[in-house]
């Protein structure tokens, strides 16, 4: 019976869910200042027709940024200009 409970046990606790924190942490100061809106960029660029931020590539269509859905556990870098337009 002993050896029963305690195989029983043993099954729950490898089969039970990890614990982890989901909650989203700010970035640590000294990368606050890297990171900076979209519109920010896009005003100090205004001549950049498409950039990344290593997580999402948008393009600029019409004035407005279209950007493709986020890749997944990406790590968000600051924005840059991957093509600019010829105007």
């Amino acid at each position: 019976m002993t050896k029963l409970v305690l195989t029983l046990l043993l099954t729950l606790a490898s089969v039970s869910p990890a614990f982890c924190d989901d909650t989203s942490q700010p970035p640590p100061a000294d990368k606050a200042a890297d990171m900076q809106s979209m519109k920010d960029f896009l005003q100090a660029n205004p001549d950049c027709s498409e950039f990344s931020d290593n997580c999402s590539v948008c393009r600029m269509k019409g004035g407005q940024a279209m950007c493709s859905t986020p890749q997944i556990a990406c790590v968000k870098k600051p924005y840059q200009c991957t093509a600019r337009s010829g105007k």
